[in-house]
């Protein structure tokens, strides 16, 4: 494959990637339908809570095996599974909206709310694995671009639901259903694994590694040693700044390439880690933390942001109407949305500038965003006034995006890109666990201040909700700002261990050149 052919189509695997991407983070829209949704199935917060929970858990729970046959087999089989997913899971949810309470069981719910966060997780892994691998000096910029446009799913639905299906609910879950199944489908094409170089034989579709020249002879049982990988340590070697497939790309760098081991510590040159082997690894978990910590922290507002909303506005002004208060859950999501795209765009190429310029570590990123989202635990425990919640949604947006616009960089540099899939689904397990918590927590505690179905508020018939406004969830958010104030230390504590190590590997560099 000719070098502009090539770089073409690795531009073109990054478009695609975006446009599936644009198609999987439409869970972070819940709460821009979820709490109409549970409003015309007389759902509790507490159901309304584990419906959207259950999508959680399809979107990281089954990170593991996707990233397995991803690994294994190509992006494509995942990325079509991930669509029929994604179908299967929104289309019978919108009849369930339409056909009204008691058309299906609670739990029935929380099924096909799994399959659309299996979707999600089945495709979005399948095409940040391919814009990282076919990038691998870039890695950082390169998954920053489809990051970003998960973050900027729910904004493009609810714009688009917005203009076609105005305060319609059924609409915009049809939306969801047909929308999200064909962009995934037409970006199909593009996604594929590239050779790194023109001198490199990989077929478009193998997974197999892309090695340079100076390691095509060794052993198959060996482990797959990348000299120019990342240093884990978040330093890199100064060929990161150029790109592969430049004209000084090819068999002459090998001399340059093993002058520059020479000048690394043999400790930079990290073997591939996956498989069990990777729950072995200290930096597996301390990695596991802070996304259990900060994840968990940003999906309760995200999918509560709408009862947050609807509780302020009953307390503020009871005689708002249903539709106002929907308009207003509508703004926060894409407050969210954008938010979030913003912190993940920026996180990802501000790691690489991190990194590659300021010579540092990319926990700096990791610190920037505990420091936001304590910043926003605060500010819900302080906002009365509705007006101001769009603190509450931009600060969780900027936050929550600058944590996953960093962390697949993270992951690679810790443990390599071969088995990306599979240690990127290992590690958004940890969501798992604590955003049930914190969102189980949430609906308890507004359960616990709501009136009961069919009583008056406002002079109109209800279902379960909660008029005492910022009573109404506050609890929650303490919860939140200690997980908040914990992942700033872990972060602090990252960054110090880092620079130490980093120190004794140069120190030990040196001694041996002497």
């Amino acid at each position: 494959m000719r070098d502009s052919t090539l770089y073409s189509a690795r531009i073109a695997s990054v478009v695609g990637a975006t446009a599936i991407a644009l198609a999987c983070g439409t869970n972070y829209a819940y709460s821009a339908w979820g709490p109409s949704f549970a409003e015309r199935l007389k759902l509790s917060a507490t159901q309304q809570n584990i419906v959207g929970a259950s999508a959680n858990i399809g979107m990281y729970l089954t990170g593991i095996p996707v990233g397995f046959i991803t690994d294994l087999r190509g992006p494509r089989p995942m990325i079509i599974f991930g669509a029929l997913c994604l179908g299967s899971g929104y289309f019978p949810l919108r009849q369930a909206y339409i056909n009204g309470p008691g058309s299906i069981p609670v739990g029935l719910m929380c099924v096909l709310a799994f399959l659309t966060g299996m979707g999600s997780c089945s495709a979005f892994t399948a095409a940040i694995k391919t814009a990282g691998v076919n990038w691998p000096s870039h890695r950082g910029t390169a998954t920053a671009f489809p990051l970003s446009g998960f973050g900027l799913s729910a904004f493009f639905f609810t714009t688009l639901s917005d203009l076609a299906f105005p305060d319609d609910t059924g609409g915009y879950l049809l939306m969801l259903a047909i929308g999200t199944t064909v962009l995934v489908l037409v970006s199909l094409p593009f996604m594929r694994i590239l050779p790194t170089s023109p001198y490199t034989a990989v077929s478009p579709d193998d997974e197999g590694d892309r090695r340079d020249s100076n390691q095509l002879h060794r052993p198959k049982s060996a482990p797959r040693i990348y000299t120019d990988q990342e240093v884990q340590s978040g330093r890199r070697d100064d060929d990161e700044m150029s790109s592969l497939l430049s004209s000084s790309s090819g068999p002459g760098d090998i001399a340059a390439r093993q002058d520059l081991s020479k000048k690394q510590n043999l400790s930079s040159h990290h073997a591939d880690i996956t498989g069990l082997a990777l729950f072995s690894q200290f930096k597996f978990w301390q990695l596991f933390l802070m996304m259990a910590l900060l994840a968990g922290v940003g999906l309760m507002t995200i999918n509560n942001i709408g009862n947050d909303a609807r509780a302020l506005w009953s307390h503020w002004d009871d005689s708002v109407s249903h539709n106002f208060i929907q308009e207003r859950q509508l703004m926060h999501v894409s407050i969210l949305s954008v938010a979030s795209f913003s912190g993940r765009l920026l996180s990802g190429i501000g790691s690489d500038f991190v990194v590659k310029t300021l010579r540092s570590s990319r926990f700096w990123n990791l610190l920037v965003s505990s420091c936001i989202f304590t910043c926003a635990q605060v500010a819900a425990l302080q906002i009365v006034n509705p007006h101001s919640l769009w603190l509450l949604s931009s600060l969780t947006g900027l936050a929550y995006g600058a944590l996953f616009g960093v962390f697949p960089a993270l992951v690679a540099d810790a443990f390599g890109p071969s088995g990306l899939a599979f240690n990127w689904g290992a590690m958004t397990m940890a969501p798992v666990i604590s955003a049930n918590i914190f969102n189980i927590a949430y609906g308890s505690i507004y359960d616990e201040h709501s009136i009961d179905p069919g009583e008056k508020l406002g002079g109109k018939e209800v279902g379960k909700i909660c008029g005492e406004g910022r009573e109404c969830y506050r609890g929650a958010y303490w919860i939140t700002l200690a997980a908040s104030l914990v992942g700033v230390l872990v972060s602090l504590w990252s960054i110090r261990h880092e620079s130490v190590k980093a120190r004794r590997e140069m120190k030990v560099e040196s001694n041996r050149d002497a």
